[in-house]
């Protein structure tokens, strides 16, 4: 059996390694767009609050809070613009497979600032409209339940196939 013929046999698809790198390219570009657009709803958010009248009147710990979620919004947005640097450094050296790679990790670290972003914005939220408790409360469910969602349930689900 030939290499093409065993790498068909191991993916279950008919196509070459190249084809199978520039499928799963497009696809990490879409699952980018995807967190590109949440990241953008709640940077946006972020970015107006200082510029209410009602901002002053946040304690040291909410402005520390406010601070902290506008970093992750900014690290994470440029975790997000990553993998189109790194394709144009890389464009037509045929290192497509060390693309996808890289482009994959820095999928997955892009993933966990949105799930920070979004625990530490809905933190901040309850921490100004229902007191300090209900935000600490609420962020902490919350970062329970990203955790269960974005990390066991992909692993289970993997563990899940290998056993099939």
């Amino acid at each position: 059996m030939s290499d093409a013929e065993d790498f068909t046999a191991s993916t279950g698809r008919n196509e070459t390694r190249e084809e199978q790198l520039d499928r799963n390219w497009s696809e990490l570009l879409q699952e980018l767009r995807m967190l590109q657009t949440g990241v953008q709803i709640l940077a946006g958010f972020l970015l107006t609050l200082p510029f209410q009248q009602r901002f002053e009147d946040l304690d040291n710990f909410q402005v520390g809070l406010y601070l902290v979620n506008v970093v992750i919004a900014t690290l994470t947005t440029a975790f997000i613009l990553l993998p189109v640097s790194v394709h144009r450094r890389l464009f037509r050296q045929r290192l497509k497979e060390t693309l996808v790679s890289s482009a994959d990790t820095i999928t997955k670290i892009a993933l966990a600032g949105v799930g920070m972003l979004s625990v530490g914005t809905a933190a901040l939220v309850f921490d100004v409209t229902a007191g300090r408790t209900a935000g600490l409360t609420a962020g902490g469910i919350l970062l329970a339940v990203l955790l269960v969602l974005l990390i066991y349930v992909p692993l289970r689900l993997n563990r899940r196939a290998a056993e099939q």
